[in-house]
């Protein structure tokens, strides 16, 4: 009888966790926040290679896999489906079971739906109220899973002894006694922290953590203890000697107390035996708080572990003195330039004509930044550095070389590279412009909205390799469809790369290549250009691999239109009909305590606390949630050396206001009318809004904007308000400059800063506007995390975003804010903003408004669409091409 009060799990093959049972190691690789490898195949749809990471997770002794697919590009719930389907279909997988992991509930319940066998669900907690703990747990409990519990509740992540045993004696008493959730299959994670900070209020983080692990065991029977321990040593990251003796020693304490399970890189642990005596001493002072003096003496004692050349003048004076090649390639690898000029003069002297120090000394170090990039061991910001220690070499010899008649580089290609006509935004184009570079690609960047006359005389004029096409936004890839039929009107046969942050496999597969007889090729990041660059140039590989490109385009363009057709989708009339339906009658909107337009200043400095810097680490490729990205056991290192220097350059942004913040906005009364327009009183305007058709399961609504606004004949008069925000005036002109100084680095810094700050702008304003400029909702007291999170009450979608891919509708925005001539923000002819470090869209009050995807739309609402703004059904359907499923 015992036994049934035994946390009992399951893939194909039981794991009983009992008493005797030891230490339960959860596989932390099939993770896209902690796996960079994993999160590529993933996006790139490389589910098969992705199973093998999960293999070797099982075949590593994992007895448990963590499988999250939280990450902004991803359709989670497809990714997640998906790929527990295919594990299901491996038994040597499939044997063990999978601990569901993700912050988002659809995600946790898509997975719960395909598990095989009874899983782990990965967490819930308190930290959104009782009433959605309670409704959580009670369908992970149908489904018959287990759950992990973090210590977090409404007012914050428990940090203390205390806090720690009191949120998970509340979670457990609801579990228990309200939900009747088996008390086996509870899991609590009471927060490991970081030791050794320096901070007092640290001290106490990992004997905290034991303590509490022992509580519970003793006070919440049968509940079980588990935490990813890589978070104490987040001090020590960079010195791998020290972290793996804390994982140990961490660990043996934890298990002492009773902990059951863990997240464990099994290559950071040191045999707690095996541990140099003194070091464990010393960690263990730390960790159990036996000395005031503990953190001081750790810190002393890992000088002596590190083997970092930073870190120990012995090490690099060492580096100093070796052969040239060496001392060249160690400071392109660590993006050193302090003496690049020294030694590239050296090498000259050694050469018969200087291009031999680019082709041979230099080449060979960017050949090892290349090889450590692309096996995942060095990260995009260490390259770009490379990239700046390499133009500084180049440009000291430039003088050189062209005073010798026949000096002629030998480069691997030549790439053009251009941001569409129409679209402004350019970040990822310079990236991978630098690590191209680093490649020997010689490239010819066109800019930003180039027109397809401009790019084609170019590629023509320069003899070019390749062709490289960059957009963010929608009407861009009508651009390049353009494009590549010019090309093809041209016979031109140079091979073409597509890429940016709304550009597809999908789309390049189903719309670019048919238009085109040579080849297309999408570029998924910057770690992936290189590859495609070398496999179309590549005399050996060229034939064969542009022949498989396309093969593989035909079949996913044959799979894409046929599962297009396969979907049941409403006509608009249907769609209407069944819109969202709210309560009109008792809904009582907050009368504006503002009404008409007002520009906004704001100094730089008050945007700093509002900034979300989670997409600064993902412009960088550099993938996780800030700030646990930077303890990641993966790009910790790196993304913290990043921050660091963001933080430096903005806060000389802010000091020596390099930028400048303008914005404004307005807010006007509105009521919906014909179903899916909103109707500004007094503006002879209309914003006109698109409504989902596919079918939806029973009782789901087919939601448009124009739900959220009351309705004309309801009698209510409602509101609804539109900004513009820009920190952009300043931005370019200081990326030109250091771009002028050979500083690629810096410049793509500057632009991602650029774009965050404008981010924060938006949503400093939307604070504003909820708290005192309209007051809907004037109590509001939210963190900043809560407000990433968007824990607001109302909305701002923008459009071009899911809920309005509608970029036609920002002209009505402009209008009626009269925005460029306020404060000088331009719409281009493709409806891009400029300056590009600018943010635009709605405001909706309605505390039930929701973000939403608006997905694919039949033809009979472009048609609808199209004479609702007077515009030919083509025109339509330019701007809605990539939402149109017919």
């Amino acid at each position: 009888m015992a036994q049934a009060k035994y946390l009992k799990l399951s893939g194909l093959e039981p794991l009983i966790i009992t008493p005797e049972t030891n230490f339960v190691n959860v596989g932390e690789r099939t993770n896209v926040t902690g796996s960079r490898k994993f999160l590529r195949l993933i996006k790139e749809e490389k589910f098969e290679e992705a199973l093998d990471i999960a293999r070797n997770q099982v075949e590593g002794g994992a007895q448990i896999i963590d499988v999250n697919m939280d990450e902004g590009m991803l359709d989670g719930v497809e990714a997640m489906t998906k790929f527990l389907n295919l594990i299901a279909a491996e038994p040597d997988i499939a044997r063990v079971p999978v601990m569901i992991d993700s912050s988002k509930w659809e995600i946790i319940e898509a997975g719960l739906k395909v598990i095989q066998g009874k899983g782990v669900v990965n967490s819930i907690s308190l930290k959104e109220g009782k009433e959605a703990f309670i409704h959580h747990a009670k369908l992970i409990k149908r489904y018959g899973a287990a759950v992990i519990v973090m210590a977090f509740d409404e007012n914050g992540q428990a940090d203390t002894y205390e806090r720690r045993i009191e949120i998970c004696k509340r979670s457990y008493d609801i579990l228990v006694n309200e939900v009747h959730f088996p008390a086996e299959d509870i899991i609590f994670d009471p927060n490991i922290f970081p030791v050794a900070t320096g901070m007092d209020e640290h001290k106490l983080n990992a004997l905290d953590f034991f303590r509490a692990t022992k509580w519970i065991r003793e006070n919440l029977p049968y509940a079980h203890v588990s935490g990813g321990v890589s978070n104490v040593s987040f001090s020590f990251r960079g010195n791998d000697k020290v972290r793996e003796a804390m994982h140990s020693a961490f660990l043996y304490h934890a298990i002492q107390n009773g902990m059951t399970m863990g997240i464990v890189n099994p290559e950071m642990l040191e045999i707690y035996d095996e541990i140099d005596k003194n070091l464990l001493e010393h960690v263990e002072d730390v960790l159990l708080n036996r000395r005031e003096d503990a953190t001081e003496r750790l810190l002393d004692l890992a000088e002596s572990f590190k083997g970092d050349f930073k870190s120990n003048e012995k090490a690099i004076a060492e580096w100093r003195n070796e052969d040239v090649q060496s001392r060249l390639t160690h400071s392109l690898v660590k993006g050193i330039d302090e003496f690049i000029e020294i030694d590239v003069e050296e090498a000259r002297q050694q050469v018969a004509r200087p291009i031999e120090v680019i082709e041979n000394h230099l080449m060979n170090g960017m050949n090892v930044v290349g090889d450590l990039f692309g096996s995942g061991k060095m990260f995009l910001p260490q390259v770009v550095k490379s990239a700046r220690v390499m133009k500084k070499a180049v440009a000291y010899l430039l003088p050189f070389i062209e005073a010798q008649k026949d000096g002629k580089s030998s480069s691997a290609g030549k790439v053009l590279m251009a941001t569409v006509k129409g679209d402004v935004h350019d970040i990822g184009k310079n990236i991978v412009s630098v690590v191209l570079a680093c490649n020997n690609f010689e490239i010819i960047d066109l800019g930003v909205m180039v027109p397809p006359e401009k790019i084609i005389a170019a590629a023509v004029e320069h003899n070019v390799d390749i062709i490289g096409l960059s957009g963010l936004i929608t009407p861009s890839l009508d651009e390049m469809v353009y494009l590549a039929k010019e090309l093809d009107k041209l016979n031109i046969k140079i091979p073409v790369m597509i890429g940016g942050a709304t550009t597809s496999r999908a789309h390049t597969a189903v719309k670019i290549a048919p238009e085109y007889a040579a080849s297309v090729v999408h570029v998924n990041d910057a770690s992936r250009a290189v590859t495609v660059a070398s496999n179309l140039l590549q005399v050996e590989t060229k034939d064969k691999y542009s022949k498989n490109i396309r093969e593989e385009y035909d079949t996913l363009r044959e799979q894409f239109l046929n599962r297009s057709r396969e979907k049941n989708y409403l006509s608009i009339e249907e769609a209407r009909k069944n819109k969202l339906k709210l309560d009109w009658e008792n809904y009582n909107p907050v009368k504006p305590n503002f009404i008409g337009t007002k520009t906004i200043d704001v100094e730089l400095s008050e945007l700093i606390d509002f900034i979300d810097w989670t997409p600064f680490f993902q412009s960088w490729e550099l993938h996780g949630k800030y700030p646990a990205i930077l303890t990641d056991e993966i790009v910790g290192e790196q993304a913290t050396n990043l921050f660091a220097d963001a933080e430096k350059l903005l806060n000389q942004i802010v000091d020596e206001k390099w930028f400048e913040a303008k914005g404004i906005l307005g807010i006007f009364p509105a009521n919906t009318v014909n179903d899916d327009d909103i109707e500004l009183i007094n503006q002879n305007s209309k914003f006109l809004t698109l409504r989902q058709q596919s079918q939806k399961t029973v009782g789901a609504p087919n939601i448009a904007l124009a739900d959220f606004i009351a309705p004309k004949d309801s009698g209510i008069q409602d509101y609804i308000g539109c900004f513009c925000v820009s920190t952009g005036f300043g931005v370019e002109e200081k990326a030109a400059e250091y771009r002028k100084e050979l500083d690629d680095y810096n410049s793509i810094l500057i632009q991602a800063l650029g774009d965050r700050l404008a981010e924060a702008f938006a949503e400093y304003l939307h604070l504003k506007v909820r708290k005192e400029i309209w007051g809907y909702d004037s109590d509001e007291n939210l963190s900043n995390e809560e407000l990433i999170k968007e824990n607001y009450k109302g909305i701002r979608p923008a459009p071009g975003y899911p809920a309005c891919p509608d970029h036609l509708e920002k002209p009505t925005i402009w209008k009626l804010l009269n925005a460029e001539e306020e404060i000088g923000v331009k719409l281009t002819e493709s409806m891009a903003m400029w300056p590009a470090s600018s943010v635009s869209g709605y405001y909706f009050a309605n505390p039930q408004s929701k973000y939403f995807g608006l997905g694919k739309i039949k033809m009979d609402q472009v048609e609808d669409y199209a004479k609702r703004r007077n515009i030919s059904i083509e025109e339509a359907t330019k701007w809605l091409n990539p939402n149109i499923a017919d």
